[in-house]
């Protein structure tokens, strides 16, 4: 299919390639910047001789993948959906992207009513542990809605655990939060994150490298942390042992000259240790927005006056609030029965029980579940588990 001789190729040409060309792929990358996105994309879709830097099974194999690139079929599923392709040099590009260089995305497809540059300009990440502790969930939360409180942009990847702690925080202040997803934005990936990854698209931003309907790979997930490291003024990271993936964003984001910070943890937790290796390093220490406002925000910028964290239930999703308000308050239940009370689809029960109890909120005792003694208590004084 012809991708240039169109009334705007270059956009063509650069959706083409991201069904051709991995997420920063640096080969590829370098084509781009030395021979041009048009020229690049007319030898792929031609099917001329290779491209310098890669043998004949590679290229055969980009070939395989040039044949079936349908990009004004990807630019109407798209736009069907709400979605619009960015591309760089463009109004709304964020430039600090260019700071990746060859691994720079080809661009970004982009759910959301705002502007994706001008929320970029003032952004925060917040990642962390998949599995995290209730204390990981608490710390993730609370920031992201100090942060969105003073007027920052909460940006992470959607995923379960701290990142979608951050992502609830950011929205239950009222504030803006951008999720950067390794699969179609159409897509929403985890599944059980579709209605919380839907609420961001509303209030916020959905953004990925992958054309629509592409699915997410290990190494998909890898590559897109470079992409939060260098859309954003600095990296918090929550939770995080020594092989996590939220470390490979750190130390993407120490590499691009950004602002790395840690959120200590107990000595004894594993899913600190990677964040405790970090704060041995060049990593600053937060304990609050206050600490992260100070570190990057703009020269005459003042932290506020500090107070306590806060946690309160109307964090957490409508949906969520009543799931949680469908557990009896002194014996566990099954999650048809919650499911039944809160009026809800089962899958979806269990889907938000999970949440609960990383909020700290619920516990499971074999196949029921049971209000924590700490909930217990937070419904008698009023505010929510801390």
């Amino acid at each position: 299919m012809s991708v240039v001789g169109e009334p705007d190729d270059e956009l063509l040409a650069r959706v083409f390639l991201t069904r051709v060309l991995e997420p920063g792929d640096e080969v590829g990358g370098r084509w781009v910047r030395e021979f041009g996105v048009r020229e690049v994309a007319r030898r792929l879709a031609e099917g001329g001789p290779p491209l310098p830097g890669v043998g004949g099974k590679r290229w055969t194999g980009l070939l395989a993948r040039a044949e079936t690139a349908r990009p004004h079929e990807d630019l109407a599923v798209a736009r069907d959906a709400g979605v619009r392709f960015v591309c760089p040099g463009r109004p709304e590009w964020p430039g600090q992207l260019d700071d990746l260089g060859d691994a720079r995305p080809l661009g970004l497809w982009v759910r959301g009513r705002a502007g994706l540059r001008m929320w970029a300009l003032k952004s925060v990440a917040v990642v962390g542990a998949r599995a995290c502790t209730e204390y990981g969930a608490h710390m993730a939360a609370t920031l992201a809605a100090g942060l969105a409180e003073q007027g920052w942009v909460v940006v992470s990847g959607g995923a379960y655990g701290v990142d979608g702690a951050a992502h609830r925080g950011a929205l239950g202040a009222g504030g803006a939060t951008v999720a950067v997803l390794a699969c179609g934005v159409d897509r929403p990936y985890p599944r059980g994150h579709t209605q919380l990854i839907g609420r961001i698209a509303e209030q916020g931003l959905v953004i990925g490298e992958l054309p629509p309907g592409d699915h997410p790979t290990p190494s998909r997930f890898i590559l897109r942390n470079r992409v939060i490291a260098a859309l954003t003024r600095g990296t918090v990271v929550v939770e995080a042992a020594h092989r996590s993936g939220s470390l490979v964003t750190a130390r993407a984001a120490q590499r691009l000259g950004r602002h790395t910070m840690g959120v200590p943890g107990p000595a004894t937790s594993g899913l600190s240790a990677g964040v405790h290796e970090l704060l041995r390093g060049e990593a600053a220490l937060v304990t609050d927005a206050a600490d992260v406002v100070e570190l990057v925000g703009d020269i005459g910028e003042l932290a506020p006056d500090r107070r306590g964290p806060v946690l309160p239930r109307d964090l957490l999703e409508p949906a969520t609030r009543q799931v949680l308000a469908a557990l009896p308050g002194g014996r566990p239940a099954r999650p048809d029965e919650i499911a039944r009370r809160a009026q809800t689809a089962q899958e979806d029960a269990i889907a938000r029980l999970y949440e609960l109890r990383a909020l700290g909120y619920v516990e499971r005792h074999g196949d029921a579940w049971k209000l924590t003694r700490q909930a217990v208590m937070s419904v008698r004084s009023g505010p929510g588990p801390c």
